[in-house]
């Protein structure tokens, strides 16, 4: 018996071993990804790469994994790993503490999958157009702010997505640089308009206000993408 033996009772021995073996890269660690992490980490992927360059505040409390009294301002890759090896020892564990951009310095050799949860469309479109390039098997996460329902998240291809405004622009933007196909999650709800007051100052990634968001949208999302890797990779298995 080990940590994995539940998970092999359902992807059988070859499935556990394809894991183990898999090297999993993970752009964003915020309420998306660092719950897809931590079901990566549970379920026995063996090898990440954790991107990110933010530090953890207090405004990520209600929906970051990760994010505690203790942990606010300290930096979610650092966390994150500490997290990992807090759960499987053997893990091995490469760290990016930088925002992802086209012009940025990436060595993908090595990695056999690619998460996107990150929220800057110019960084998902060219990490999109180089796992295209690179034959690398990759999901994305659509927009989860300003959403109630979790029921309504969905995994699909990104060209029969409806609703998501996210999802819109991203099938607009991939058309034009003739990419065919890329599985993402995304919701069917309509977003919610966010009852700003006039002191709201907290900027998104972006610069605009930031979406409100709460603990029950970001991490469920977070798990179904990590359900869509682990079966994917045990599949080769």
């Amino acid at each position: 018996m080990n940590q994995f033996s539940r998970t092999e009772l359902l992807l059988g021995t070859d499935g556990v071993e394809a894991l183990k073996n898999a090297h999993v890269a993970i752009f964003g660690l915020g309420g998306v990804g660092s719950y897809t992490v931590e079901a990566l980490c549970r379920s026995g992927v063996g090898t990440f790469t954790l991107v990110d360059n933010d530090t953890l505040s207090l405004t990520n409390l209600n929906r970051q994994l990760i994010a505690t009294q203790d942990t606010i301002g300290k930096y979610k890759t650092e966390v994150m790993k500490e997290r990992i090896l807090s759960i499987n020892p053997d893990a091995k564990i490469f760290l990016k503490t930088e925002f992802y951009l086209p012009e940025t310095q990436f060595d993908f050799s090595g990695i056999d999958y690619i998460v996107d949860a990150i929220d800057t469309v110019t960084a998902k479109l060219h990490l999109v157009e180089t796992a295209n390039k690179l034959n690398l098997p990759i999901i994305s996460s659509m927009g989860t702010g300003n959403k109630l329902d979790p029921t309504r998240l969905e995994v699909s291809d990104i060209f029969k997505t409806s609703v998501c405004p996210l999802a819109r622009v991203m099938r607009q933007e991939l058309k034009k640089r003739g990419i065919k196909a890329l599985k993402v999650v995304y919701s069917k709800e309509e977003p919610r308009t966010p009852l700003y007051d006039d002191t709201a100052e907290e900027k998104g990634t972006t610069g605009r206000k930031a979406p409100g968001s709460v603990a029950f949208v970001p991490p469920v999302a977070g798990l179904i993408i990590a359900g869509e890797v682990i079966k994917d990779i045990a599949k080769k298995g």
